[in-house]
């Protein structure tokens, strides 16, 4: 059974009397024991059979008729996650420098979380009733850090002693045939899963389509704290235009055969080889865009979107900075220039090299208050006005918070900057609604 954490208020938990501290023991007859169980069990609005043990030990049992749009109001502590068994080579975890808050060295590999949250997780540590579990409750989608299909190369990209403790192909084939859906990533890293190892790895994966329902192949992403660990190299221009010429070939491929792309590039892998993003519609059903692949396609459609939408000399002075990372900072400038060109606004991109992970790290999720504060501050120092506000996206918090990643935050940046910061949706709708509150204020 799982204990009940709290009931939120005006639900229909709180109308049946049920509080936090009691224990939700089953429901429809099936035990629960933990928050997939819960999830699992009330997805669609339905008839429940629900048995409460109340924390004096009364057992309640509630007949309880609701629609999927009704607020249960049963809430439950965050589960522990299973800790990773692995030594990647390119984990981020283990190139982070000592001293930062600690939820940023944990290292989860969680079938849990991978069905829950979308986490990528390498099967490694998965026990036989782990697997025998997620086949009988249809856990799914899932997932999985392929990184290689042939089993020695992905033992040494793990970390691992032996290539029977990485064999991913086995399990992944189990699970296939089990009717489970899965979405897979390969980390590349040169000289080590790429070439004739990368077409071993994407030939495998597609042969199970559509269980396996799609493939992200994402560059390794190097930080300047790398004592100890193995050398490894990024992804160059020359060789990111190979492995998009790869994918390319790959996806026509599928095409043909599947009627999908199947493979996809990310974003970095275009901006590094310094060539035009595929349309929006060659991302299909953006599956992996979590993973940084489609992002900017869906960012320019979406700028498209609210272009249309703006009147001409809509909102005309209102002067902001939006601030990112150097990945971002091109279609960023485009969406801008168009924006201000009809709305006859003054909103300028401010692009910030970060220094705490090493200047090769260019996304705008890693970027560091005091990098930020450092940025802006050397640009007003050479002339830079910054207008009525700094535009922060929120991939630079911590979920659900105004935290950045060296926990400096907002409040402590507005101060610095003597400036207001506004966290926003990393979209241009966000961008749109910030425009419109500045002019009617």
């Amino acid at each position: 059974m799982l204990q009940i954490d709290s009931i939120y208020p005006e639900s229909i938990a709180a109308e049946l009397g049920v509080a936090g501290g009691d224990y939700l023991v089953s429901i429809n007859g099936e035990e629960v024991d933990d928050v997939v169980d819960y999830l699992r069990l009330t997805a669609d609005g339905h008839q429940l059979f629900v048995v409460i043990e109340t924390a004096n030990s009364e057992v309640w049992e509630l007949d309880i008729e609701y629609e999927a749009d009704q607020m249960l109001g049963f809430e439950f502590s965050h589960p522990a996650p299973r800790a990773c068994s692995n030594n990647c080579q390119f984990c981020f975890v283990r190139q982070l420098p000592s001293g930062m808050r600690d939820t940023l060295y944990v290292r989860d590999d969680d079938y849990r979380f991978s069905y829950l949250y979308g986490a990528y997780i390498s099967l490694t540590n998965l026990q036989r009733q782990d697997v025998e579990r997620i086949k009988a409750q249809k856990l799914s989608p899932l997932y999985i850090s392929v990184h290689s299909t042939v089993a020695n190369v992905r033992a040494q990209l793990l970390g691992r002693r032996s290539a029977a403790d990485a064999a991913v192909l086995p399990l992944v084939q189990e699970l296939a045939l089990a009717g489970i859906e899965m979405h897979t990533q390969v980390v590349l890293c040169p000289g080590i899963n790429d070439g004739p190892i990368l077409e071993q790895t994407i030939s495998d994966l597609f042969d199970l389509y559509p269980a396996v329902a799609s493939l992200a192949i994402v560059p390794v992403g190097l930080t300047r704290y790398r004592e100890g660990l193995p050398e490894l190299r990024m992804v160059g221009q020359e060789q990111a235009n190979e492995l998009l010429e790869q994918v390319e070939h790959w996806q026509q491929h599928c095409l043909k055969r599947a009627g999908t792309r199947f493979v996809f590039a990310a974003d970095e892998l275009y901006l590094t080889a310094q060539r035009t993003f595929p349309s929006h519609a060659a991302y299909e059903n953006f599956c992996q865009i979590e993973n940084g692949i489609g992002l900017i396609a869906e960012f320019e459609n979406q700028g498209d979107e609210v272009l249309a939408e703006v009147e001409a000399e809509f909102c005309a002075g209102v002067r902001v900075t939006l601030v990112c990372g150097y990945s971002a900072r091109r279609s960023l400038e485009a969406f801008v220039r168009k924006f201000n060109h009809k709305a006859q606004t003054q909103l300028q991109v401010h692009a910030v090299r970060n220094k705490f992970w090493g200047e090769r790290v260019t996304v705008s999720g890693l970027l560091t208050g005091n990098d930020i504060l450092a940025s802006l501050n050397d640009a007003r120092a050479r002339g830079f006005e910054p207008g009525q506000a700094i535009l922060l996206p929120e991939v630079m918090f911590k979920e659900h918070t105004e935290i950045l990643l060296d926990d400096m935050d907002r409040h402590t940046l507005e101060q610095s900057l003597g400036i207001g910061v506004i966290k926003i949706a990393s979209d241009p709708w966000a961008v749109l609604d910030v425009v419109e509150e500045l002019c009617a204020g």
